[in-house]
């Protein structure tokens, strides 16, 4: 895992094993509501879910309004004349319960790929019921069922791909394994126009099969939606029944997924929101049928791409991952089985954390629920699902973003804010006393805490403080010291804790680690000198933010600044105290 994390992997390795809540007594309890303490292990798996208020699972609703509000503005025109995405339906869970759930903006809108709105009496508004294209969210489908087939004792992670499809072995493919597929390091390149350049399913289904790599297998990481085609294929024939009917017969039916499959029915398709108006292939705007050019000329049904799905029915996939591979009765996982698709296979690539299926530790879009056991995946028409085992927190949001167009840009923020909305609302409590000082200010931005001078007196001066630093690693908290209060020098500092960064550092950063750091400096002697604590975030991604809390400066034993008693003594500049 990433060398940055450090101490965290003894915390993600036992939230992998399943160990009990004593390994970190001196970290105290695991506690539901609560952001620093790591729940380990998986939950129960009678855990079902069940609608409740904020307060009720111990949270706090601000965060989740404010990131309502936000992906209510995205759904109105901006200064570019349309909206970030047509519309949204968005599911926030702690620990079994639905804590928040929203929809905003339209299933239907616009009647071509201008953007031409549709009268308002022909558009249709997002409901919580609303089905959705998953694109990409697919994948997951394929490799739980891959999954299954593991367990069963039919195929191996180690295999060869070939052993099992020999067609597949052409071409410098022979060595591919089955894990290579599923954490997308198997060197083949990401698309192929299948839809374009072959004539029909059989000979688009050969062209994957005939495929060269792009790069040496197992030397790089390239996602590639080739891959998961392969294993819809691998599926396929170990078990003698098309992809759609596996996964309805064994993952959807079994979860209760009752609006979730391939294809959907002439009979809900007044519920599916719309995607994008495509001129080429020429298929009008798209409504009830797969978005993905390549699922469509496989008949919408592929590894990669093509299921349907509503908000509710993802929570209950979610949920189902984190109560170790059952729910309400059904089991369609072993628990050793999920912990091989939430552990990192792809240690040799940082920044591209994978298990065999999910996604791991993805800031741009897990935003504050990030960590090393953080699973999700995303898909290109707007979808996100994430899955935070160490909060047992699920942030589900759907849009429909490709609606008319998919040029009107990424939708990452959005994805991100609504993750990060939920971890905003688990609780922090400060380390000492009432309130601690907070910081959650978003991209390309400044806050800074800064002291009126101290006097010294030529002696050198011992600041201590804890810090709970949540943050991009490039989004990074320092502290500075200035003589003139004009020209100011980073100090370094010492930090202990899971996840802090070893020896003298500048700078304070990382994700995932949910623990308070105890941070010490020693400024150099000089007869007077302010001090200020800096966080600066670049232009994209925040985490949950930085707390800074038992700040106190000390001279030959006597404290020049506590701000436990005089919290006074500094100048907040978007710094605020918290009691949480």
């Amino acid at each position: 895992m990433r060398t940055r994390l450090g101490a965290l992997l003894a915390i993600a390795a036992v939230t992998m094993a399943g160990m009990t809540s004593s390994v970190v007594a001196a970290e105290g309890e695991a506690v539901a509501g609560r952001f620093d303490r790591p729940q380990l292990g998986f939950a129960p798996p009678g855990t079902t879910l069940r609608p409740a208020t904020p307060e009720e699972a111990g949270l706090d609703p601000a965060p989740l309004v404010a990131a309502e509000q936000k992906i209510d503005a995205w759904t109105r025109p901006d200064s570019t004349g349309h909206p970030l995405f047509a519309g949204a339906v968005g599911v926030q869970i702690h620990d079994g319960m639905i804590v928040n759930t929203h929809t905003a903006g339209s299933a239907l809108r616009y009647a071509d790929g201008a953007g031409t709105e549709l009268p308002a009496g022909q558009q249709v508004p997002m409901r919580m019921d609303t089905i959705f294209d998953l694109a990409s969210i697919s994948k997951l489908f394929t490799s739980l069922a891959v999954m299954q087939l593991i367990e069963a004792g039919q195929v191996r992670v180690d295999e060869p791909v070939a052993t099992y499809l020999p067609e597949f072995g052409v071409n410098g493919k022979a060595g591919i394994s089955v894990g290579q597929l599923l954490t997308h390091t198997s060197g083949l390149e990401p698309f192929l126009p299948l839809w374009r350049d072959w004539p029909d399913k059989a000979a688009r289904v050969k062209a994957v099969m005939d495929v060269k790599p792009m790069y040496e297998p197992g030397s790089t990481y390239k996602y590639s939606d080739l891959n998961l085609i392969t294993l819809g294929v691998l599926v396929e024939r170990l078990t003698g029944q098309p992809l759609d009917a596996r996964v309805r017969e064994r993952i959807t039916e079994p979860l209760g997924m009752v609006d979730t499959g391939y294809n959907p029915p002439a009979e809900k398709l007044d519920r599916v929101a719309a995607t994008e108006f495509m001129a080429v292939p020429d298929r009008g705007m798209i409504r009830g049928q797969v978005h993905d050019e390549n699922a469509w000329s496989l008949g919408g049904v592929a590894g990669h791409a093509g299921v349907f799905s509503t908000a509710a029915d993802l929570s209950r996939l979610g949920q189902a991952i984190l109560n170790g591979g059952a729910y309400d009765g059904q089991r369609i996982l072993r628990e050793d089985s999920v912990r091989q698709m939430l552990t990192d296979y792809n240690q040799a690539f940082p920044g591209n954390a994978h298990g065999l299926g999910f996604e791991l530790d993805q800031l741009w879009y897990m935003g504050g629920l990030t960590s090393p056991a953080t699973a999700g995946h995303t898909g290109f028409t707007g979808t996100s699902l994430v899955i935070d085992p160490t909060s047992r927190s699920i942030a589900i949001l759907l849009t429909n973003r490709v609606h008319p167009t998919r040029t009107w840009g990424s939708i990452n923020i959005a994805r991100e804010t609504w993750a990060t909305g939920l971890a905003r609302s688990l609780a922090v409590p400060p380390k000492h006393g009432p309130d601690a000082w907070f910081t959650e200010i978003g991209n390309l931005s400044t806050a800074t805490l800064t002291t009126k001078p101290l006097t010294l007196g030529s002696r050198p001066l011992r600041v201590t403080f804890d810090a709970f630093v949540d943050t991009e690693p490039t989004d990074q908290l320092v502290l500075e010291s200035t003589v003139d209060g004009t020209s100011w020098q980073p100090v370094s500092l010492r930090a202990v804790g899971p996840g802090a960064p070893g020896g003298e550092v500048t700078a304070l950063s990382g994700t995932g680690h949910r623990s308070w750091w105890a941070v010490s400096a020693l400024v150099r002697p000089s007869e007077i000198v302010a001090l200020r604590w800096r966080y600066t975030t670049d232009k994209a991604y925040t985490a949950r933010g930085v707390l800074l809390d038992g700040v106190k400066a000390v001279v030959s034993g006597n404290a020049v600044l506590d701000l436990e008693r005089a919290p006074e003594a500094v100048t907040p500049e978007r710094w605020q105290l918290r009691s949480r």
